[in-house]
């Protein structure tokens, strides 16, 4: 009877070829490890001869800030224009001319919708400040050969020249006092968070509608009595929202100041409102009573009413269209994911912003009103506090947005009072300061942006990277790592084989094994 060949044995040292063959695999894993750390090490650190590489490889420096520059102004002109063709849509459906929001000689004619000039300065701002920004960094890089904070702030500083686009010297001047505060913000956060300094009452949960309130006590002071204080489109928002003519205005702040009142003006102001004026006008009155600030009714009630409801008929369609247009330019894809949520998001959140609005409208016409119940004598320190009780009604919005809110009015008011300083030769008039001032603040914002990035309010933040293409070189963001950093990525994650239990049998799991597809190029 023939014998069976016994099966084929291992040889006895089998488990420790294994062994060997896995150890090399480490020491070479280890070393090529050692290689990358030491390749990024002098990444970090150039040669004299070498400038750090920029975050374009795929193009060149010029391509890169050409491309940014003409998809920033692309960008910044098709929101104004969106927003435009939006407000110019709701004012036809207000007139019920609703055949016309399908004829677009009417919709987006020249003659009714003037946006052009506007829109151009606009994207040249955005588009010259991002596209000057990119290339200017590449020059530095070539320049002084190394990548320091000093770069972003220069960067930033000179391409802060692009606002001469704006033609308007209050519109520069109300930008770059915005960017004052957020700069000073920014300082703030990054001093609290090095526990190197602390403001009294910044742990307030009601501290933004405390500045939010001292901010509008200034403007409305200045809108009554200093109006040419404010910017000439503020002051015509301010005075088309509201429900108090301008001759009254004019009336209320000469016998503020004890001047002659324009009877003749006040007068045909009067004959033309449905009710006929009873009583007689004086050119010095000790205070201009509620039968004239709304001569239409005599309930003081009624006429709140009544202007916080024609306030939020006239507000909404603006806010609809400060919140749905720049969230279909800057959220395109969101947008096409789920434009009914897109547009219900809108609608709620335009209603929030005008019921806010319409209340702030509404309490500043009652404490006028009633301060002429109790006193027989006009102040100008009434509209003060008139001011900052109407602007308790920013706590209708959410507790996130008032805090915008708040670093909006405050530049107004601080514009505000720069001009009466300026006025009373308190100040002295410096030609192009604002120019100056807005180039200091880009160069400290675009510093925090790209080392302190935490310290800025997501809002901007979110805005100025969606700007620039998210291509700023954040240390340490995404978009600046490169294939060294992914391979040690990857390695610090592959998890290392256990020690093997003595057996015949192969106990190794698969997520015990190395797994070298996961690495990019193997």
């Amino acid at each position: 009877m023939r014998t069976s060949t016994p099966p084929h044995q291992p040889p006895a040292d089998g488990a420790s070829a294994e062994d060997a063959a896995e150890r090399r695999l480490r020491e070479a894993e280890e070393r090529l490890k050692e290689a990358i750390e030491e390749l990024q090490r002098r990444q970090r650190s150039p040669p004299e001869n070498l400038h750090p590489p920029c975050d374009h490889a795929d193009e060149s420096c010029v391509a890169n800030a050409v491309g940014n520059l003409c998809q920033s102004f692309l960008l910044s002109y098709g929101i104004r224009v969106g927003i435009g063709i939006l407000l110019r849509a709701f004012k036809l459906a207000r007139l019920k001319s609703y055949s016309s929001l399908l004829d677009l000689k009417q919709l987006v004619s020249e003659k009714d919708l003037i946006v052009r000039e506007e829109a151009c300065r606009i994207g040249l701002l955005f588009g010259g400040f991002t596209g000057s920004y990119h290339a200017l960094r590449c020059l530095f890089r070539k320049l002084r050969k190394k990548e320091t904070p000093a770069n972003a702030i220069l960067a930033g500083a000179i391409s802060g020249l692009s606002i001469l686009s704006l033609d308007d010297s209050s519109r520069r001047r109300t930008l770059a006092l915005y960017l004052l505060a957020r700069l000073a913000q920014c300082t703030y956060n990054s001093a609290k968070s090095k526990n190197k300094f602390h403001l009294w009452g910044s742990h307030w949960s009601h501290g933004d509608t405390l500045l939010f309130s001292l901010a509008c006590a200034q403007v409305m002071y200045a809108f009554v009595m200093r109006p040419e204080s404010l910017p000439k489109s503020y002051r015509d928002f301010i005075q088309k929202t509201g429900p108090v003519a301008a001759p009254v205005y004019k009336a209320v702040r000469e016998c503020c100041r004890g001047s002659p009142v324009d009877i003749a003006s006040l007068s045909a102001y009067l004959s033309s409102r449905k009710r006929n004026f009873v009583g007689k006008l004086d050119e010095f009155p000790a205070i201009i009573p509620c039968s004239i600030i709304h001569p239409d009714t005599e309930s003081c009630l009624v006429h709140n009413a009544n202007a916080a409801s024609a306030t939020f008929r006239k507000t909404f369609p603006l806010y609809f269209s400060l919140t749905f247009v720049p969230f279909v330019f800057l959220r395109l894809q969101k947008f096409m994911d789920a434009p009914v949520r897109t547009c219900w998001h809108a609608v709620t959140g335009g209603v929030r912003s005008t019921t806010f609005l319409s209340s702030f409208v509404g309490i500043f016409q009652a404490a006028i009103c009633m301060h002429r119940k109790v006193a027989v004598k006009d102040h100008k320190l009434v509209y003060w506090l008139a001011g900052g009780m109407a602007a308790l009604s920013v706590l209708l919005e959410k507790k996130a947005r008032r805090g915008e809110l708040a670093l909006y009015v405050l530049p107004r008011a601080a514009d505000s009072l720069w001009y009466i300083l300026v006025n009373r030769h308190l100040l002295p008039d410096i030609k192009n300061a604002e120019v100056a001032l807005f180039c200091a603040c880009m160069g400290g914002i675009m510093y925090y942006l790209e080392h302190e990035p935490d310290t800025m309010a997501p809002f901007l933040r979110g805005l100025i990277r969606r700007f620039l293409t998210s291509r700023i070189s954040n240390p340490g963001s995404p978009s600046t790592r490169n294939a060294s950093y992914t391979y040690l990525h990857t390695f610090d994650a592959i998890k290392k084989p256990q020690a093997q239990d003595n057996g015949d049998t192969d106990t190794t799991s698969s997520s015990e094994k190395y797994n070298l597809e996961s690495i990019p190029g193997l």
